[in-house]
């Protein structure tokens, strides 16, 4: 059986590759998947493979570089940067043609070999800013 952190490899390797079949096939039948907001996906391997793909229309050329992978048993978390430039809708914001880089911080739980629970942490503020879009708190004087 694969060790957790040779799934957390593989998974980036597909999503790099845009091969969303080999994704679906790593993927446990009551997959979850957990964004930066603290909300659970809903559809299970169907609802992630949909978060992959929106990323990879959004950034077509955005590549994951794993950094560095530790794992507990069944449970692997990977530090990586993911790159990309911006030419697809994302969120809601129009193609800026701007370039992306961000830490990302991916927790994986596998069952029977497969990636069952995926959480995800990256500093969603940080993409916007640096898309140019997000606001930018206003100075007020204090009486």
């Amino acid at each position: 059986m694969p060790r957790a952190s040779e799934i957390h490899n593989e998974t980036a390797k597909a999503w790099n590759a845009r091969d969303f079949n080999q994704l679906r096939n790593m993927m446990h039948p009551e997959y979850t998947y957990t964004g930066s907001d603290g909300k659970e996906v809903d559809g299970g391997p169907e609802g992630g493979l949909a978060i992959a793909k929106m990323f990879a229309s959004a950034f077509p050329d955005g590549v994951l570089e794993v950094k560095r992978v530790f794992t507990q048993g069944d449970t692997a978390i990977a530090e990586m940067v993911g790159r990309g430039t911006q030419r697809g809708t994302f969120l809601g914001v129009p193609p800026t043609n701007r370039r992306v880089e961000v830490a990302i911080c991916n927790v994986i739980e596998l069952r029977d070999g497969k990636v069952y629970r995926e959480r995800e942490y990256m500093d969603m503020l940080s993409i916007m800013n640096q898309l140019g879009v997000a606001a930018t708190a206003q100075k007020t004087k204090t009486a």
